[in-house]
């Protein structure tokens, strides 16, 4: 067999195998790829930083950066410890959702009340990697919001115009994609609470009707 039979045409050298990893990229990606890990690990590092702010007890880094943390925490990083309250809810909430819809033909619809919590149990149910999307997203924008406004729904705080945003833009993006024609007026949410019944071996009496908490309309 000729000597020469596996050698490269023309006689050249083999190319030296490409480096595993970043290193086997040319400079210029080498480069990019340095700077967009370097980007993802500040913001990673300022994420924790901000939260560890938010939840350790008040000293005078986070107050003097206050308005800064709270932008940045509110609403859809605020931590929650109702789990370890010595008295855990004991009611089930569910936020439900109606809107005013302008049809093509220019007629106004009122569309019958959605219950979005059920929609996002049933989202859940039997799921082995339920959404945490669905099983908090819309729970905790309802407690920013009660926690937030008084019982005629009117804001106590700073924080109540924002959680009404908050709510609100929730409940339109919830609603939208169920509807093929038309253009969302305004929409309405309200809660519907219900206590959870005593056990049969308790003489413990529960009210168990369901009561409504109605927000105004919101106009888009």
């Amino acid at each position: 067999m000729d000597s020469n039979e596996h050698e490269p045409a023309g006689g050249a050298a083999p190319s030296p195998p490409r480096a595993p990893g970043i290193a086997g990229l040319s400079t210029p990606y080498r480069v990019v790829t340095a700077l967009a890990l370097g980007v993802v690990a500040v913001a990673a590092c300022t994420h924790l930083a901000f939260v560890f702010l938010h939840v350790a007890p008040s000293n005078t880094v986070s107050r003097q950066h206050a308005k800064t943390i709270d932008t940045w925490i509110y609403p859809e990083f605020e931590q929650n410890w109702k789990l370890f309250a010595p008295n855990p809810l004991q009611q089930n909430i569910a936020v439900e959702a109606r809107a005013d819809v302008r049809g093509e033909d220019g007629e106004l619809v009122t569309i019958p009340w959605r219950d979005l919590s059920a929609e996002d149990g049933e989202a859940i149910r039997h799921s082995l990697l339920p959404s945490h999307t669905r099983q908090n997203e819309l729970r905790r924008a309802w407690d920013f919001f009660t926690g937030s406004h008084d019982e005629d729904n009117k804001p106590n705080g700073e924080r109540g115009q924002l959680s009404e945003e908050y709510l609100r833009r929730i409940a339109v993006n919830r609603l939208a994609p169920g509807l093929r024609e038309g253009t969302i007026l305004r929409i309405q949410l309200r809660s519907a609470t219900t206590a959870v019944p005593a056990p049969k071996w308790s003489t413990e009496t529960t009210d168990t009707q369901t009561y409504y908490r109605e927000l105004p309309w919101w106009t888009l």
